[in-house]
């Protein structure tokens, strides 16, 4: 492979012209395509095979005019002063024009109601038809009346809902939003409280692009004081934009012909941007270490593109696995954003190998134009560069075992609150304090206790029973078999026919507390006993429990997943490395940083240690995005780093002095590649959202764990232990397993072979 990418880079220098040429017209290509035959992309979010979905599936069968489980429905909640109530003049009249406002609003469907109105209505329709002398019917409808009412019990607090006319939360448009904040807005001029709550009203707009930008100026800082030179720093930017480009611009061009999620191309831009600047410098700095062998740039960019960008392919190729095995979660929308993913860092590869050593062959001497700081490292009396990294490895190297023990330690005693973690999805309780649906999901729980935003829904399924008094008994038997459970507030009809009911549940606490998981699980367990005693089929569904089936599908997927990854990569780095216990400290040494990071995320986010972050539970995607994402960073610095080790080994140096080359060659820039991630990653925590605090958090945090305690000193540290056996390769696998030169051992290098001629003391 070494020579076939040396070739590839010496041509891309040589022919600049037709390879920036064809980049460009990819680039101009894809943008035409995408802006004359793309198609909107799809907003339909399913997730098939879990139980809340089948009910809410069952729910529409039974009930078809009901409203969807994710209809585009919202709460507005509207308060008077303490001490006021809202049926109040001036508050009766400031709600009565907010409704007004809302129901004339295109965009939504006409039949919002105030609370006040709401609360009578629904109160005359309960007692039209009841004996008032029936005291035990007419104190049962009371209360069932006090746990649905719209209207607090001391009439301050209201909630209005009202739907988008759309078919589903994901087709509410921003614009659509917008009115209904202004019809907010009005209200409050007049002096009334008003917030909103609810999925339809939850931000659309993508997130997180000024921290992007601020990652990617400070990445632009690092390069820059990684090369001394600004011509240079801009280049890995301009690569790893031109890649992403492409990459983006062809996931639009495919909704030509077939259906794509809008949630692709979030993941492909993120982790294309990452890799692309990794990839790109990587290349440019082994160019510019090879220019201090020769004086011939096309021989310094073939060498470099046939070594480094040999690590590039195979570093790429990790991340590939770990994206593409989102599939195995079995959410449509996770797969959609691995492969979309996985075909950008494939472009990122490709740019590095071809357009990088393109734009060298143009720019030439100008490469490291612009300098402002001249590169002259200090060497030793050989000749060799004496830096940091050469200084770290000996350090590490005079007490392997010390320092080995430190982070398997360390990183341990950071692992151990994961086994308290819990895995949740954001609802309005866990926004940002400030914000209108943390605003109206206080004032909500406030008036009506946390589990009214979010109640569960019991769909009953009488279809099999032919006596409509025997049907009418089993809906009244199911409501008190689930209101009879611990934490329920209340259960009761909400609506009955001939063929079901729907039994509204609510809990007695939040949607994302444990104690609400329990009780979905209790009702779950009670389903057999109570569907054989009354002859009906229930299920169970709201957005409480389909949050709660998400969550645990992913908790389930982790294992298999971490399993799938860390079992095609083990392989692909035995043939990178040709060493077995190489790939295994590799593997563990993720682990390590992968649990080390999760139990500093549970600690700060989950149990709120230090007091920066209200405790919250994590939010599900969090743990399988971040083994994805970090398993394929941390691979990266891997085989960036190892590999010069390996180069150094296989061209004659001992097993003491390749670890010293290696860090010589690669510590500096794998240090560069981790602080641009950790800047990027770490600019989210300053985000408003906390579910993008805690994912900058887990980023940036997981970036420093592997790149500077596990790859800058326990893989060094293990294989100053191993020695000569670090690269030991049973006979039989050495036999089967194909010859892929990524360290350049075929190619010609006269430099190091008079250095590593003979075998030497740790220099």
């Amino acid at each position: 492979m070494a020579t076939l990418l040396y070739r590839l880079g010496r041509t891309a220098y040589r022919r600049w012209p037709i390879f920036i040429a064809a980049w460009i017209v990819a680039l101009v290509g894809l943008g035409a395509v995408a802006g004359l035959l793309s198609k909107p992309m799809s907003n339909q979010f399913t997730i098939e095979g879990i139980e809340s979905v089948e009910a809410a599936e069952l729910q529409q069968e039974l009930f078809p005019e009901a409203s969807a489980v994710d209809a585009p429905t919202a709460t507005i909640v509207v308060a008077a002063p303490e001490g006021r109530r809202l049926a109040d003049e001036p508050y009766a009249g400031q709600v009565a024009t907010l409704v007004a406002d809302l129901n004339a609003l295109d965009d939504v469907v006409d039949g919002a109601v105030g609370p006040v109105e709401a609360a009578a209505g629904m109160r005359a329709q309960a007692l039209a038809e009841v004996d008032a002398s029936d005291t035990a019917l007419v104190t049962r409808i009371e209360q069932q009346l006090a746990a649905a009412t719209p209207l607090s019990e001391d009439g301050r607090i209201g909630t209005i809902d009202f739907q988008f006319d759309a078919e589903s939360v994901l087709e509410v448009l921003p614009e659509m939003q917008d009115e209904v904040f202004d019809v907010i807005d009005d209200a409050r001029a007049a002096g009334l409280t008003v917030e909103v709550s609810g999925t339809a009203m939850q931000s659309t707009e993508p997130g997180g692009a000024s921290a992007e930008l601020i990652g990617i100026a400070l990445a632009v800082v690092v390069l820059a004081f990684t090369f001394g030179a600004l011509v240079s720093a801009g280049m890995p930017i301009l690569t790893a934009g031109v890649g992403v480009g492409i990459g983006v611009l062809g996931i639009t061009a495919m909704t030509a012909v077939v259906e794509v999620p809008s949630t692709t191309t979030a993941l492909a831009s993120m982790l294309g941007l990452a890799v692309g600047i990794d990839y790109a410098l990587f290349v440019l700095a082994r160019f510019r270490g090879e220019l201090d062998h020769t004086d011939d740039r096309e021989e310094a960019i073939g060498v470099a593109v046939g070594t480094a960008g040999s690590a590039v392919v195979f570093a790429g190729l990790t991340v590939i696995i770990a994206l593409v095995a989102l599939s195995t979660v079995g959410i449509s929308f996770l797969t959609a954003m691995g492969i979309g993913a996985a075909v950008t860092v494939t472009i990122a590869v490709l740019v590095a190998l071809t357009l990088l050593p393109a734009l060298v062959g143009m720019l030439k001497s100008w490469t490291f134009g612009l300098r402002f700081r001249r590169y002259s490292p200090k060497r030793d009396a050989d000749g060799l560069v004496r830096n940091h990294g050469v200084r770290w490895a000996r350090l590490v190297g005079r007490a392997p075992v010390a320092w080995a023990l430190l982070v398997v330690v360390g990183l341990g005693a950071l692992a151990v609150p994961v086994k308290d973690m819990h895995l949740a999805l954001p609802t309005d309780s866990t926004a940002a304090k400030g914000t209108t649906q943390r605003e109206a999901s206080d004032l909500v729980t406030e008036a009506f206790g946390p589990g009214r935003l979010s109640p569960m829904l019991v769909v009953v399924d009488a279809r099999d029973v032919a006596d409509p008094v025997d049907r009418q008994a089993a809906y009244q038997q199911v409501a008190a078999w689930a209101g009879g459970q611990d934490d329920v507030a209340n259960a009761m009809v909400a609506a009955a026919g001939e063929n079901g009911a729907m039994v509204l549940v609510q809990p007695a606490t939040a949607p994302e507390d444990t104690a609400t998981e329990d009780l979905l699980h209790n009702l779950r367990e009670g389903e057999p006993a109570i569907e054989e005693q009354t002859g009906v089929a229930v299920g169970i569904t709201g957005m409480a429990p389909i949050q709660t089936d998400v969550s645990g599908m992913l908790a389930d997927a982790l294992p298999v997943y971490l399993a799938i990854v860390i079992g095609l990569a083990f392989v692909l780095l035995i043939l990178v490395f040709r060493s077995i216990l190489v790939p295994l400290t590799a593997t563990l040494g993720f682990l390590l940083s992968v649990m080390a990071t999760l139990g500093a995320t549970v600690a700060i986010f989950q149990e709120g240690m230090f007091g920066i972050f209200p405790g919250q539970p994590i939010v599900s995607f969090i743990p399988i995005f971040l083994i994805g994402v970090v398993f394929g960073l941390a691979m990266d610095y891997q085989v960036f780093l190892v590999t010069r080790i390996r180069e150094a080994h296989v061209h004659g140096a001992s097993s003491r002095e390749a670890i010293v080359d290696g860090f010589r060659n690669s510590a500096r820039v794998v240090t560069a590649a981790a602080l641009i991630m950790t800047s990027v990653f770490a600019g989210f925590i300053f985000m408003d959202e906390p579910i993008i605090k805690s994912m900058g958090f887990a980023l940036a945090s997981a970036v420093i764990f592997d790149a500077f305690v596990v790859r800058m000193v326990l893989i060094p540290a293990l294989m100053y232990l191993m020695g000569e056996k670090a690269w030991y390769l049973p006979k039989w696998l050495d036999r089967i397993l194909p010859h892929v030169d990524i360290e350049g051992a075929s190619l010609h290098r006269p430099h190091l072979a008079d250095r590593y001629g003979t075998s030497g003391a740790d220099r």
